[in-house]
C-alpha cells in the first residue's frame, strides 16, 4: 500500500513539472501599461534619453520583457510595454515593475512620450530638452 501511494505521489509530481515546462515552451508576448513613468532627470542634446516605467502584473506568469519605442516624428515618440506570459499554474499575486526605457538622443526642444495601452488610449508626459 505504501508503494502504490509513493507511485502516486511521484506521479502527480512529474505531472505537474511537465504541465509546468510544457507551458513555457508556448510563451505570448502581450501589451501591458505603465501605472506611472518617471523621467529621472533633465537631459541635453547630447544626453542618452530614458525613463523609468513602473506599474503592476496581476500574476506570476508575467515577465517584463522589453518597450517597444517608435520615433513618429523629431518630436513626437509612442512606448509600448512588452511582457512575456507563460499560460499554467502562476503565483496569484500581483508583481510590481520598474524597469528604465533607453530612448535614444533627442533634438532640443519639448517631446511628447505617448505611453500606449493596449485599449487604445496612452499616457502622455512631455520632456524638455535643454541645449547643452
Amino acid at each position: 500500500m505504501k508503494n502504490a501511494i509513493l507511485i502516486f505521489v511521484c506521479s502527480l509530481l512529474s505531472f505537474n513539472l511537465s504541465f509546468a515546462s510544457g507551458a513555457e515552451a508556448n510563451p505570448r508576448l502581450v501589451q501591458v501599461y505603465a501605472s506611472d513613468v518617471i523621467i529621472p532627470m533633465e537631459f541635453t542634446s547630447t544626453s542618452e534619453v530614458y525613463v523609468i516605467a513602473s506599474g503592476v502584473f496581476p500574476n506570476g506568469c508575467y515577465r517584463w520583457s522589453h518597450a517597444d519605442v517608435t520615433h513618429k516624428d523629431r518630436m513626437t515618440h509612442e512606448i509600448k510595454i512588452m511582457a512575456v506570459v507563460v499560460e499554467g499554474p502562476c503565483k496569484m499575486v500581483l508583481v510590481p515593475f520598474l524597469e528604465p526605457i533607453p530612448l535614444g538622443r533627442f533634438d532640443v526642444g519639448h517631446h511628447s512620450l505617448k505611453f500606449l495601452n493596449h485599449d487604445g488610449t496612452h499616457t502622455e508626459k512631455i520632456l524638455q530638452i535643454e541645449s547643452f
